[in-house]
């Protein structure tokens, strides 16, 4: 039973993606850009590349919108989307959320629904922990078939070709420190309409938020997760799950399995083509330093890493990254500044 204390901050990160809150953004690091002079409506969340080495953007306030050769279109008209996975060339899987959590399939231009994310949530509750749908990352499997990571679930989802939904594997909490929420908020001279948290005990029990999956070089599903309230520090971490899983409890099934940990807040994930898993964090004092305003900010990183765990910094002092992916020739992209009306597409080195 979550404390009543809780219950402020309990979907903060829901919270963000839907307020859409213009903040000043921290100063970018180790990037150039824009990838193409295009004003998103905004907010903007995941990227997608696809064969032909253009980049597909969810922009949530208009729809996926195409990048390619310094020029930007809308492809389809889907407010609210929150990620795309490339099919093939003018064919692609979205998602969306805010209160409508489906999975679409657009292609040449045409939208189709292939499956209502919200309700098999609300007939199933994967992990048991109470109805809460947040569609956030989507990847195109062979045959028709899609994987969809729902925040608000906690789990992972596999859509087939007909609309059939099923659960491959859910995330479990884990006991985190509340150090960083207490700072973050100012204690012990809090303001009023936080001065709880200051009352928070040392640790609490804090949701996976599954934000990411990626397929990997030997077919296994990568997950990342976020860690949700109290917004601990290097307490995300990215789980490797067998191909082919089905309605396995992370944590405790044979199939599931940490390989890299010790991050803060992960938003996205992606691999190259050399095999490279390249880990998002969307701000290194926590996504709870943007949902109280962004004073804390310290920026986002982008982590390049092997499949044993290990990891360098790709790119630091990121405002705000929400969404990477890679393209056939290497080159890594970012979606930066989501929350701000500069939301941009940059390249990474």
């Amino acid at each position: 039973m979550i404390h009543p204390t809780q219950v402020f901050f309990q979907r903060a990160f829901i919270l963000f993606l839907l307020v859409g809150l213009f903040l000043v953004p921290t100063g970018m690091a180790a990037a150039s850009g824009p990838v193409a002079a295009y004003t998103f409506a905004g907010p903007i969340f995941g990227l997608s590349a696809t064969p032909d080495n253009s980049l597909l953007v969810a922009d949530a306030g208009a729809g996926v919108v195409s990048l390619r050769n310094g020029k930007g279109s809308l492809v389809a008209a889907l407010p609210g989307v929150s990620d795309v996975a490339s099919i093939g060339r003018g064919d692609l899987f979205a998602i969306t959320s805010k209160g409508d959590e489906k999975l679409y399939r657009i292609s040449n231009g045409a939208t189709r629904m292939v499956a209502d994310l919200g309700a098999y949530e609300a007939a199933k509750d994967p992990d048991g922990a109470g109805v809460d749908s947040n569609p956030f990352d989507v990847q195109a499997l062979t045959g028709g078939q899609a994987l969809v990571a729902d925040a608000g679930g906690n789990d992972l989802l596999i859509v087939d070709a007909q609309g059939n939904i099923d659960w491959v594997a859910t995330l479990p909490e884990q006991l985190v420190s509340t150090t960083n929420a207490k700072t973050l908020a100012g204690c012990p001279n809090a303001p009023a309409e936080i001065a709880f948290v200051c009352g928070l005990p040392p640790m609490m029990p804090a949701q996976a938020v599954a934000t990411s999956v990626a397929i990997g070089p030997d077919g296994a599903y990568y997950m990342g997760e976020l860690k949700g309230i109290p917004g601990a520090l290097n307490s995300s971490r990215v789980w490797r799950i067998e191909p082919g899983t089905r309605h396995a409890q992370c944590g405790s099934s044979p199939a599931c399995s940490v390989v890299a940990d010790g991050f803060t807040s992960i938003v996205d994930l992606a691999f190259g083509p050399d095999g490279t898993l390249y880990v998002t964090e969307f701000d290194e004092a926590s996504f709870l330093a943007v949902e109280l305003g962004g004073a804390m900010m310290q920026g986002g990183t982008v982590n390049a890493c092997d499949l044993s765990g290990n990891c360098s910094v790709l790119a630091g002092g990121l405002s705000m990254p929400i969404g990477v992916t890679v393209d056939k020739t290497g080159q890594v992209y970012a979606a930066i500044q989501n929350l701000t009306p500069n939301a941009q597409v940059v390249t990474l080195p």
